[in-house]
């Protein structure tokens, strides 16, 4: 009897807690419907301000013959309004949107929006934990192949880790551009390029031509590797303390180059970029004597040569100008302080 009685008991307090769990899921659903009419809402409304705020930009350009009282008003309306699609920028991080031509090919129509700030903290916090790990990886790995193996299946593999890794980064960071991030031009596209290189590598039979460039290919590898190690390290570092002081966006990333926010305490990371860019334009002319030999029947030695061109031309122009933007807006603060 009184293992009946423990029973009862037990089956009532379980019956209860069962009774407040769906209670609690009803309130759940309830609220998720709620959240889903007001992201519907907000984003209508944001599509509508979008839409009026270009109709009162183009009405007040035709606003003529104004008196200094009326023209300093529009002046502060227009102020106004440039600074208005930053604001809608970081609403529309916290909503949910359709994904992009590459993320509807790869995942399909599957919202990819996180929808809190701890989560996408968090997300983007594993990118740059596995972008740093799967780097050190390959820097040991292009290390190996590089002294110590001379196989060609085991350069494959490298090729295929190259391969995983660059598609794997341009999908985390569609993502993360989807949730604010603001990479964009040709850092996204640069991991594109590398990832096709990678493949075109992959695909490349052994054989004289192979072995002539592999040890060229092998050493940039490992240089590259070494380079973006340091670089996800001191950037990663530089991006913290920036964001403390409320002078970077929370969900900014490390790139695989310069950039503006990275003047202080990290130009001494220039030379090894330029150098790498170089590399990569001397990769491209070697490929390309290399495909003009009359022995030379494959495909991959010019598709690589583009490839390495493309790389260079992306890199050190995009470096340039992010150097000379900066040089230009340091004159003008040392110009206004006098």
């Amino acid at each position: 009897m009184s293992s009946l009685t423990e029973a009862l008991d037990e089956w009532n307090a379980l019956d209860e807690e069962y009774q407040q769990i769906q209670e609690t899921h009803r309130l759940y659903l309830q609220k998720l419907n709620e959240i889903s009419k007001l992201q519907s809402n907000v984003s209508s409304s944001i599509a509508r301000q979008k839409k009026r705020l270009k109709e009162l930009s183009w009405l007040m350009k035709k606003c003529k013959g104004l008196s200094e009282d009326e023209i300093e008003t529009l002046d502060g309306i227009k102020d106004n309004i440039k600074a208005r699609p930053n604001i809608f920028f970081e609403m529309e991080a916290f909503l949910p949107k359709k994904n992009g031509l590459y993320l509807n090919l790869v995942l399909g129509n599957v919202s990819v929006t996180l929808l809190s700030k701890q989560l996408k903290f968090a997300y983007k916090d594993e990118y740059e934990k596995f972008k740093l790990c799967l780097t050190m990886i390959l820097l040991l790995f292009s290390f190996i192949c590089t002294f110590f193996v001379s196989y060609r299946f085991v350069d494959a593999i490298l090729n295929f880790l190259l391969v995983w890794y660059y598609c794997t980064l341009t999908i985390r960071e569609s993502i993360l551009i989807s949730n604010g991030s603001r990479i964009k031009g040709w850092w996204v596209f640069h991991h594109y390029v590398s990832a096709f290189l990678s493949g075109v590598m992959l695909t490349w039979p052994d054989g004289v031509l192979y072995h002539t460039f592999r040890n060229l290919f092998l050493a940039y590898s490992l240089y590259q590797s070494f380079v973006q190690c340091l670089q996800c390290y001191y950037q990663s570092g530089c991006l913290y303390r920036l964001r403390a002081l409320g002078e970077r966006h929370n969900m900014d990333l490390t790139v695989e180059g310069f950039q503006s926010w990275m003047w202080r305490g990290l130009t001494f990371l220039l030379p090894f970029l330029f150098f790498g860019h170089f590399w990569q334009l001397y990769n491209g002319l070697v490929l390309f004597r290399m495909a003009q030999l009359p022995d030379c029947k494959e495909w991959q030695v010019w598709t690589c040569g583009v490839c390495f061109l493309v790389l260079f031309m992306g890199n050190f122009f995009t470096t340039v100008a992010v150097v000379r933007q900066k040089l230009k807006s340091k004159s003008q603060i040392k110009s206004k302080s006098q």
